[in-house]
């Protein structure tokens, strides 16, 4: 069973939230991010892309952008923009978009977890970016990305965490520039805090990373760098945790530059042996597992997976991007790793298909593939089984906010 802590925030003052969350790190790059904290002296962006206060040429992986944004996290400090929290608690993080909401527990999991597995994961990480993690959290002393966990529901603890937002008020709560309404309420009684975790310890036997593969990698990293230095509040890091029956994964779709050689027809005839091709009048989203659907010259057609061209025992063979990457990718295209080749781009489901013939019409792309979403249970089924997705596999929407919690290692 998993084990969570509470823990104390470092936190802006409510009046200062709205200005301090900023999106997370690694959604936005130095340019866009330079653009959104512009006039805005209380973004954490100045923390987590502070190469925006540096020179435009800098290297943002040198460690003057790590400095800085050490130094910026101290000036906030110092500034009473952030404060730490003076005893541990949980926190009850609320996000609602167009409507539908969805509640986490943000607390601290064990990284002793996460080395023996009960923290399960479902894609590589890679290097460089876990090295840039490493260095951010050991110049800064502060763990300030989040990592998404999902966990299947548990009645009991869904009754606890329901409670207290209805009985509570949130200590924030404010509706972003792109309308997601953020709520976070402060689980400080000791006697909730107990119960909390004691149906964390008999109910959830394990957790999964839904975003954040290279945040808890670095985490480990750096508790395991540390030694005999390594500190109480190391041995945990900060994550929310999402039940499994709020979760909505969208879909997480592709774009690639070339045909490898083929002319349209060509392709096309080649698709025809694994899928039955139709051609549709207007932009198609998929609508069940093992349809696809393809963007060409103008044209959007539904691919449907014949019988037989995938394993449906296997939890891995029977996911539609596996169908891509098997079927499509690696033996017409001709791109056999997804993570290395730069003919191929992916597209997050919340940019609409418009995003899709964009980039194709643009004449940069030469086709589309749409794809139906992966579901939470075929994440988990992935996971346990310990096999690893493609990447970009999953598109989880609404995105947490960095800076409204942070974990100090220190």
């Amino acid at each position: 069973m998993v084990t969570i802590t509470p823990f104390m925030a470092l936190r802006p003052e409510a009046q200062l939230a709205k200005a301090v969350a900023s999106r997370p790190y690694d959604v936005l790059n130095s340019k866009e991010a330079k653009v959104e904290a512009q006039g805005n002296p209380h973004s954490f962006l100045h923390i987590t892309k502070s190469e925006i206060g540096l020179s435009d040429s800098i290297d943002i992986h040198s460690q003057e952008v790590y400095d800085k944004a050490k130094e910026n996290l101290t000036a906030f400090i110092s500034r009473n923009i952030l404060f730490r929290e003076n005893k541990p608690c949980y926190y009850i993080y609320r996000l609602t978009m167009n409507g539908r909401s969805q509640a986490g527990l943000v607390c601290g999991s064990s990284v002793a977890d996460y080395e023996n597995g009960l923290i399960k994961k479902h894609e590589f990480t890679r290097p460089e970016k876990e090295q840039d993690r490493i260095q951010h959290i050991t110049t800064t002393g502060a763990q300030t990305g989040n990592v998404f966990l999902a966990y299947r529901n548990v009645p009991e603890i869904d009754q606890v965490i329901n409670g207290w937002m209805h009985d509570k008020n949130p200590q924030y709560d404010f509706v972003a520039e792109d309308g997601v309404q953020h709520s976070i309420w402060i689980v400080s009684d000791d006697h909730s805090i107990e119960t909390i975790s004691d149906l964390f310890k008999k109910y959830v036997p394990a957790t999964y990373i839904a975003d954040g593969h290279h945040r808890a990698a670095s985490a480990a990293k750096v508790k395991a760098a540390m030694g005999d230095a390594a500190t109480e509040n190391a041995d945990y890091f900060l994550t929310t945790l999402f039940p499994s029956n709020q979760l909505h994964i969208m879909d997480y779709n592709r774009v690639i530059t070339d045909l490898n050689g083929l002319t349209s027809e060509a392709f096309i005839k080649k698709l025809e042996q694994d899928f039955s091709i139709e051609k549709k009048d207007a932009a198609y989203r998929p609508e069940a597992l093992h349809d696809l659907g393809l963007y060409l010259d103008k044209q959007w057609y539904k691919l449907s997976a014949r019988s037989g061209t995938f394993d449906a025992t296997d939890p891995m063979a029977v996911l539609d991007i596996s169908i891509l990457e098997k079927k499509i990718l690696e033996p017409i295209l001709g791109i056999a790793d997804q993570r290395t080749d730069k003919r191929i781009d992916f597209v997050g489901g919340i940019r609409g298909l418009g995003e899709l013939e964009k980039r194709v019409d643009s004449g940069d792309m030469a086709i589309a593939i749409s794809l139906y979403p992966v579901s939470i249970e075929q994440l988990f089924a992935v996971a346990d089984s310990g096999e690893v997705m493609p990447p970009k596999s999953t598109w989880f929407e609404p995105k947490l906010r960095d800076g409204l919690l942070t974990h100090l290692i220190d």
